[in-house]
């Protein structure tokens, strides 16, 4: 039995440091996941923050074109009615001066022709084939 004892514990012993080696290589796998997850949420969290600032300055943007056509309507809308103001200034002038109208609110318009007959050309038969020569 002397000579089993020390191969039973050398057995014991290789065991032992199987389990050891065993327990830190699934410690290893655990921290690897463990860090490889927090990558992903700082890779997200990054992500997530940049979106958030390219939402922000598509939203400027927007913004900034809206206010623009605002500002552009309302340009719009002063010329319309110092045109009005003008027009009627103008009448009022003509009328004193006792001279007709030259402009009329309501304008003649020609009558358009059709645009399919001016392309449109009369080919005589046997005349309208390519030549390969």
């Amino acid at each position: 039995m002397a000579p089993s004892t020390p191969r039973t514990r050398a057995a014991a012993a290789l065991r032992m440091k199987q389990i050891a080696l065993d327990n830190q290589s699934r410690m290893i796998r655990r921290l690897r996941v463990q860090l490889a997850t927090e990558r992903r949420g700082q890779r997200n969290n990054w992500l997530e923050k940049a979106n958030v600032e390219c939402h922000q300055k598509f939203q400027a943007r927007i913004q900034a074109a809206e206010d623009t056509i605002q500002e552009q309507h309302l340009i719009i809308e002063a010329l319309v009615e110092e045109k009005a103001s003008l027009l009627q200034t103008n009448q009022g002038l003509q009328e004193e001066n006792g001279a007709p109208y030259p402009f009329d609110d309501e304008w003649e318009e020609e009558p358009e022709e059709d645009p399919e007959e001016e392309e449109l050309e009369d080919i005589p038969k046997g005349k309208g084939e390519i030549d390969d020569e």
